[in-house]
């Protein structure tokens, strides 16, 4: 490995190689003052979320890591979005169209692709929106729990300039309970705009 490489990841992880983009990303983050926290599991499948997502930044910053760390994370996008070039850029950046009006849910749809490939990184963001929510969209815990696989949450703290990762996080049973084990993992940090 040349001098200035990131470091490899875990073999499991989906990922794609060592190149000129990911040591460009990752000394673009350290120019902007920001760090990441925390460990990348050896996982082969498990649904990432980020939280708080409290700006458009965070696509922006999340973006930057993802291509520093190598990691093929994939993203769900409506099924309209992914025609002509911006079809072809959102399928390299990790994008995976979805058909709305499917009989088959978006739960559905993604706990199949699950099942169907060997390795699937997922990333979402359960508050759904930028602006402040009282209550989490429970979609991705449905997609971890039908599917088997375990989330991992990726927080954004703006205060320290940290993206980090936390402990793997696997589902219960208990949706409610479940989702405000992980709201509580998330308290003490702070997007943008606000906490969560």
């Amino acid at each position: 490995m040349r001098r200035g490489d990131p470091a490899p990841l875990p073999p499991s992880i989906p990922q794609f190689p060592s190149n000129g983009w990911r040591r460009f990303c990752a000394g673009f983050l350290r120019c902007c003052g920001w760090g990441i926290a925390g460990e990348l599991p050896d996982q082969p499948k498990l649904v990432v979320i980020a939280a708080p997502h409290s700006s458009w930044w965070d696509g922006f910053w999340g973006l930057l890591l993802k291509v520093a760390l190598g990691v093929d994370l994939a993203f769900m996008g409506k099924k309209e979005l992914f025609h002509g070039p911006l079809g072809w850029l959102l399928r390299r950046l990790g994008g995976i169209p979805i058909e709305r009006s499917s009989t088959h849910g978006v739960v559905e749809q993604m706990v199949a692709r699950f099942h169907t490939v060997p390795r699937l990184w997922l990333g979402l963001a359960p508050e759904g929106t930028r602006r402040t929510v009282t209550k989490w969209r429970s979609g991705f815990w449905h997609i971890a729990h039908e599917a088997g696989v375990p989330i991992l949450p990726l927080y954004f703290d703006y205060p320290s300039k940290r993206i980090g990762f936390g402990p793997l996080f696997h589902t219960t049973g208990d949706v409610d309970a479940d989702l405000a084990a992980l709201r509580a993992f998330y308290r003490p940090y702070r997007g943008r705009h606000r906490g969560v």
